[in-house]
C-alpha cells in the first residue's frame, strides 16, 4: 500500500460540491435563518458566563490554602566521593533510586544516537543472556529499571543542563539486586545484534512519523524551543524533525557501517558511565536508607572512574525563522513563541496564574470554541523564559496566530472581580500542589536540586502566587506584547494551508516536507 497525497484535496473538493448543493436547494428564508443562527452561536461563544452563574459553582477560599509548599524530606550526603540525596519518605519497604551520570563530556557528534542507545542498553542482551532472559531477570527481582536523557535550561545560566538518567526500583530486600542489574544493563550490554538495532531505528522512525501527524503541536513546540534556546536544540536532536531525518539517514547506513556505529555505542558508554560526575538519588524510609548505603557503595566501587576531558559547550541552535512543517492532513498545529527574559521580564510567581488564565479562558474561547480546534493553550518555561502558543488539530492557521497577537490586548482590558481572581489562583496552586506519591516526591527533590531551585525560591514563589492581582496581568502583557512582533512561528500544517499563509503574508522563510 501506498500513500495518496491527492485524497485529502478529492475529499475537500467532493465536502465542497456537497454543500453547493445543499445550499442551492435552499430558499432565501432558510438561508437567512442560517445566517441568523450561525451569529447567535457566534455571539454565545464568545459572551463569558454571568458573574452570578459562576458564584453558583462551590469553591475554595485563599484562607483555605496553605501558606508553605510540601516539605519533601532531603540529607545530602557523599558515598566513595559521590553525592547521594536521601530522601527519608514511608514508601511501604520499597526503595526508589535514580543514578545521574553527566552527558556534557560526550561528543557532539554522539547526541542524536543516545535515544538509541538507552534502548539498547534495555532491549540488547549480554554475553550470558538475550535482551528476553535479561528482562525477565529484571522483572522478577525489581519493579523495573528505565534509562533516559534529561535536559533542561537553567535559569540565570547559559549552559544547559544535561544528564542521563537510570531509574529503577525494588523491594528493600532486592536493593543489592536492583544495583547489580543496573551495573549489568550499563557495562555489560553488548552492542552486537545489527538486525535488532536496526528494528529499533525503524520503531523509532515509524514512532515519529506518527507523531508528525497526530501529535504535530508536539513537533512544533521543540521546534521552536531548538530555535530559542541550547536545550531546546539538544531535544530537538533527540526527538523532533531533525531526529527523524538523522533515523531515515541511520537506517541506510546500518547495513553500510554497522561496526563504526557499535563502535560508537561502545565509546559512549565508556565516556557516560563513570564515576566521575555521578550523582545518586534514594527515596525510602530511614532504615531502608541506612541498609542501602553499603549496596550504593558497592555500585560506585564497580563504576570506572574516568575523569572528564571536557568538550566544547552545547550552545547551538537553529536558524530562529519562521518554518512550516508540511505534512498531508487535514488540520494544522499552530505555534508561536518568544524568549521573555531576553526581553527583561524578572519571573514573578504571578506568571504561572496569569499563563494557566490565559490558556483556560482566552485561548480556550477564541482558539477551540470560536477557532474549532481541538485545543488551544499556552506554556512558560520558567526555567529557559520561553513562552509558547500552540494549537491541537487547527482547521485554521493565520486566524490563530492573530488570536496569540491579540493576548496582550486581552490582559490590559482584562477586567476580573475578586471571585475570579481567586479561582485562578486557586487553580494554579492545585497544580503546584498537584498530588505525589512517594517515588515522585523524592523524584521532584532530585529536579529542584539539579536545576538549583531552592526552598527559599520555592516559598517566594509561593507568595507571589497567592498574591497575584490585576495589576500584574496587566504587567505581563507587556512582556508576551513582544512576542507578537520577535516571536518566531512554527505550524505543521497541510500544504494548501500553507501556500494560502505564504500568499497572503510570506510567513514562513523556510517550509520543509517531512512526509
Amino acid at each position: 500500500m501506498q500513500p495518496d497525497p491527492e485524497k485529502a484535496s478529492r475529499d475537500e473538493a467532493a465536502e465542497k460540491e456537497i454543500l453547493k448543493q445543499v445550499k442551492s436547494s435552499m430558499t432565501q428564508e432558510d438561508l437567512a435563518e442560517l445566517a441568523r443562527a450561525t451569529k447567535e452561536l457566534k455571539e454565545k461563544q464568545e459572551t463569558p458566563d454571568p458573574p452570578e452563574a459562576l458564584k453558583a459553582v462551590p469553591s475554595l477560599s485563599l484562607h483555605d490554602i496553605p501558606k508553605n509548599p510540601i516539605h519533601v524530606p532531603i540529607e545530602v550526603g557523599e558515598v566513595n566521593g559521590v553525592k547521594v540525596l536521601q530522601h527519608d519518605l514511608f514508601t511501604n519497604d520499597v526503595v526508589y533510586s535514580e543514578v545521574v551520570f553527566d552527558m556534557g563530556s560526550m561528543k557532539k557528534e554522539h547526541l542524536q544516537l543516545l535515544p538509541l542507545f538507552c534502548q539498547s542498553l534495555l532491549e540488547m542482551g549480554t554475553k550470558d543472556m538475550d535482551f528476553v532472559q535479561l528482562n525477565q531477570l529484571i522483572g522478577r527481582k525489581t519493579g523495573g529499571i528505565s534509562v533516559y536523557p534529561f535536559t533542561s535550561s537553567v535559569r540565570g545560566k547559559e549552559d544547559p543542563l544535561t544528564h542521563i538518567i537510570v531509574r529503577g526500583k525494588a523491594m528493600a530486600p532486592r536493593v543489592e539486586d536492583l544495583f547489580n542489574l543496573m551495573y549489568t544493563l550499563l557495562q555489560d550490554v553488548q552492542f552486537t545484534e545489527q538486525q535488532r538495532f536496526k528494528q529499533f531505528v525503524s520503531q523509532s522512525k515509524a514512532r515519529m512519523e506518527n507523531r508528525l501527524r497526530g501529535s504535530g503541536h508536539g513537533i512544533a513546540a521543540a521546534r521552536m524551543d531548538a530555535k530559542l534556546n541550547a536545550a531546546g536544540w539538544i531535544s530537538e536532536q533527540m526527538g523532533g524533525v531533525s531526529y527523524l531525518e538523522y533515523l531515515r539517514d541511520l537506517e541506510t547506513k546500518i547495513d553500510q557501517d554497522w561496526d563504526s556505529i557499535s563502535s560508537s555505542l561502545e565509546e559512549m558508554r565508556k565516556t557516560l558511565f563513570t564515576k566521575d560526575g555521578c550523582l545518586i538519588n534514594i527515596t525510602t524510609d530511614y532504615k531502608n536508607l541506612e541498609k542501602s548505603s553499603q549496596h550504593i557503595a558497592k555500585f560506585l566501587d564497580s563504576l570506572p572512574s574516568s575523569p572528564s576531558l571536557g568538550s566544547d559547550p552545547w550552545l547551538s541552535r537553529l536558524p530562529s525563522v519562521n518554518e512550516a512543517i508540511v505534512v498531508p492532513t487535514q488540520v494544522n498545529y499552530v505555534g508561536k513563541a518568544g524568549n521573555l527574559y531576553q526581553s527583561g521580564y524578572q519571573l514573578n510567581g504571578s506568571a504561572y496564574v496569569i499563563s494557566k488564565h490565559i490558556g483556560n479562558t482566552w485561548l480556550w474561547d477564541r482558539v477551540r470554541v470560536s477557532g474549532g480546534a481541538y485545543g488551544g493553550f499556552c506554556d512558560f518555561d520558567t526555567h529557559s523564559g520561553v513562552f509558547s502558543y500552540l494549537s491541537y488539530r487547527d482547521p485554521n492557521l493565520l486566524k490563530t496566530l492573530e488570536v496569540y497577537d491579540e493576548t496582550a490586548k486581552f490582559l490590559r482590558e482584562l477586567d476580573m472581580d475578586e471571585d475570579a481572581l481567586t479561582k485562578a489562583i486557586i487553580g494554579t496552586i492545585g497544580d503546584v500542589d498537584a498530588y505525589q506519591l512517594p517515588d515522585a516526591k523524592g523524584y521532584s527533590s532530585l529536579m529542584r536540586y539539579l536545576l538549583g531551585i531552592t526552598e527559599e525560591e520555592r516559598q517566594q514563589r509561593r507568595e507571589e502566587i497567592l498574591s497575584t492581582n490585576l495589576k500584574d496581568f496587566k504587567e505581563f502583557a507587556d512582556a508576551v506584547e513582544t512576542i507578537k512582533d520577535n516571536g518566531v512561528v512554527v505550524a505543521v500544517a497541510s500544504p494548501d494551508d500553507v501556500e494560502a499563509a505564504n500568499k497572503e503574508k510570506s510567513l514562513f522563510t523556510e517550509v520543509k516536507k517531512c512526509l
